[in-house]
């Protein structure tokens, strides 16, 4: 992409015009929060069960004492060697958000369906902090739709991000956030999936800012997990 290159002056009246424009965005963006906190909730009847470093857990206990959950549906099947890249991407931004997330009365938890014990070698690879649980044996993956049964994948189209997938696949991102009342009962009150799921990436933001933007030619193809860059002169 080519630039014009101009003068100061020039230059900020074209920045005061963008200005409006992500004013404009940012309004957008409140008013959007505001609705998705006016959303009602559903009640969470199933009574899922986690395989954890401390036993077995259920949806509720994985709250920890505070009454509001996020999870990141992270793709990890079982028999895989390694986690989804872009799910890394997402969990690599998370440690940092970890410490405000829990003095604001959130848990952070990714779950996937492999096996624990694959789930905490490549933690330890990565070099993670934030808790990750297995659901494997549950129905948890499948009801919250970002995993799918080869039948499902055979048939050329998912049931994902709230409408048909034309792409299949066995494991699919997303988000999901619940709240537990004091008498316990657990509410799921939002779910966001496909590029929703940016809401992690925060690098992404910061490539916005640079010259190049994200910069990508053939979606995420540029990306790695983070040990598996080429090193750097």
């Amino acid at each position: 992409m080519q630039h014009a290159v101009v003068s100061q002056d020039e230059w900020l009246a074209a920045r005061h015009e963008l200005l409006k424009a992500e004013k404009a965005l940012t309004r957008q963006r409140d008013d959007v929060t505001k609705q998705r906190g006016a959303l009602p909730w559903v009640r969470v009847d199933k009574e899922y069960v986690f395989d954890t470093l401390e036993g077995p857990r259920t949806l509720a206990e994985l709250f920890d004492g505070r009454s509001q959950l996020l999870i990141q549906h992270f793709m990890f099947a079982p028999g895989w060697e390694q986690g989804c890249p872009s799910c890394s991407f997402m969990a690599d931004h998370t440690d940092g958000m970890n410490l405000h997330l829990a003095n604001h009365d959130v848990t952070f938890v990714a779950v996937s369906r492999a096996p624990l014990a694959d789930l905490e070698r490549y933690r330890q690879r990565m070099g993670w902090k934030f808790r990750w649980v297995s659901s494997n044996g549950s129905s948890f993956n499948y009801d919250f739709r970002v995993s799918f049964t080869p039948e499902e994948v055979a048939s050329g189209h998912i049931d994902y991000n709230f409408g048909e997938w034309d792409e299949t696949g066995e494991e699919w991102p997303g988000v999901s956030a619940f709240f537990k009342d004091e008498a316990g009962t657990v509410y799921r009150t939002y779910s966001t999936f496909g590029r929703g799921v940016e809401v992690m990436m925060g690098a992404y933001p910061m490539l916005d800012l640079a010259p190049k933007g994200r910069n990508e030619t053939e979606g995420m193809s540029w990306l790695h997990r983070h040990d598996q860059y080429p090193k750097q002169a």
